[in-house]
C-alpha cells in the first residue's frame, strides 16, 4: 500500500522513483517542435537551422532561493519565467526566438508533478515566443537549478546592439515597468492585497511583448530588455553608445504602482517608493530602445526620455542616488528573487 499524506492524499511520485530516462520520455512525449528545430530530443545533440548563416545565442540560469521560490510561484510560472527571460534577450538583439535548450537540476525527492509543471510552463512560453524546447539535460542537485540556452534567427537583418544610440534619439519603452518589483514587494510583505494580483503575476511570470519588436518593419538604433532595472539597463546603452540619457519622470508615473505603495504603507507599514520599482526594480522584461527622432514610434511603444551628449543616465536632469538595479553578487542569501 502506498504511503499516504495527511487527509488521505496519496504521496506524489518522485523523480527518483520514476527514473531519469522515464522522466525524459515523459517531458518529451507528444511535443511538436518549431520549424527551426530540424532534430529535437532523442540523439546526442539537437540540430537547429541557421537560415542566414548566423544565429543569436544567449544563456541564463535560475537558482531556487535566489531567483525564485516554490512557495511564491507555481512550477508552471517558474517554467514560463525561465524561458521568458532568455527569449527577451534574443528579441533584444532583433532576432526571432527559434529554439531553447534546458538543463534542470533538482533533488531526487522532487515530485514528478513539479517537473510536469515546469515543462508545461516552458513549452507554453516557448510557443508564445515562436520557438520550442529542442533538448536539454537532467541532473541531481541539492536545490533546483534551471539553465536555459536560447537561439534566435536574425532573418537577414543586422543585430540591434546597445551601441547604436545617437544624440537626438528618442528613448521609448514597450511593456510595463516596475510591476515585477511591486509584485515582489507584495510577496515579501506577506500581505493579501487583491488589487495587486496582476502585479504579483507580473513578478511570477513576466510576459515580454515580443511582437512589438519582431512584427515591425522599422527597427530602433539600440535596444535592450529591462532585466536588471531601467537605470542599469539604460546605463549599458549609454556606456556602449558613448551618450547620455535623460528620462522624463512624468512619463514613468504609473497610478497602479502609486496606489499599491500607499496601501502597503497603510496596511503593513512598509516604506516603499513606486518610482524605485520603475527605475530599479528589474525583471519586467519590457523592451527599451533608442529610436531616431524623426521616426514615428510604432504601436505599443511610448516615449520616456531622450538621448543627449554626455554620459550616464539621469531623471529630469538629475542623477539618482541609491541602488541602480540588480547585481548577482550583491545581497544576502536567500535573496529577493
Amino acid at each position: 500500500m502506498e504511503p499516504t499524506e495527511p487527509l488521505g492524499r496519496v504521496r506524489p511520485q518522485t523523480v527518483r522513483e520514476l527514473g531519469e530516462f522515464a522522466l525524459i520520455d515523459r517531458i518529451n512525449a507528444g511535443r511538436v517542435q518549431a520549424p527551426a528545430v530540424l532534430l529535437g530530443p532523442g540523439d546526442d545533440a539537437a540540430l537547429i537551422s541557421a537560415p542566414d548563416g548566423r544565429f543569436v545565442v544567449s544563456t541564463d540560469m535560475l537558482v531556487e532561493g535566489r531567483h525564485f521560490r516554490l512557495d511564491w510561484s507555481s512550477p508552471h510560472d517558474i517554467g514560463r519565467k525561465a524561458i521568458a527571460q532568455n527569449a527577451a534577450d534574443v528579441v533584444a538583439m532583433g532576432a526571432a526566438p527559434t529554439a531553447f535548450v534546458v538543463a534542470l537540476g533538482c533533488a531526487a525527492d522532487t515530485p514528478v508533478e513539479v517537473v510536469d509543471g515546469l515543462t508545461e510552463g516552458m513549452w507554453s512560453e516557448a510557443g508564445r515566443a515562436g520557438g520550442s524546447i529542442a533538448g536539454g539535460d537532467l541532473v541531481r542537485s541539492p536545490r533546483m537549478v534551471i539553465s536555459v540556452t536560447a537561439f534566435g534567427d536574425l532573418r537577414g537583418n543586422a543585430p540591434i546592439t546597445r551601441s547604436g544610440a545617437r544624440v537626438g534619439d528618442v528613448i521609448a519603452v514597450a511593456g510595463r515597468l516596475g510591476w515585477s518589483g511591486a509584485g515582489l514587494a507584495v510577496l515579501a510583505s506577506g500581505a493579501e492585497i487583491a488589487p495587486a494580483a496582476d502585479l504579483v503575476a507580473a513578478h511570477r511570470a513576466p510576459r515580454p511583448p515580443y511582437g512589438v519588436v519582431l512584427d515591425e518593419p522599422t527597427r530602433p538604433n539600440a535596444l535592450t530588455d529591462v532585466s536588471d532595472g531601467l537605470l542599469a539597463d539604460l546605463g549599458h546603452i549609454a556606456d556602449a553608445s558613448g551618450v547620455a540619457i535623460d528620462l522624463d519622470s512624468a512619463a514613468l508615473w504609473d497610478p497602479a504602482l502609486e496606489a499599491l505603495a500607499e496601501r502597503l504603507a497603510v496596511e503593513v507599514a512598509l516604506d516603499v517608493d513606486a518610482a524605485q520599482w520603475v527605475l530599479a526594480g528589474g525583471e519586467d522584461h519590457a523592451f527599451v530602445a533608442a529610436w531616431s527622432s524623426g521616426s514615428e514610434l510604432p504601436l505599443g511603444w511610448r516615449r520616456i526620455g531622450r538621448v543627449l551628449a554626455g554620459q550616464g543616465v539621469t531623471v529630469d536632469g538629475l542623477r539618482q542616488p541609491g541602488n541602480g538595479g540588480w547585481e548577482s553578487f550583491r545581497g544576502a542569501e536567500p535573496d529577493r528573487r
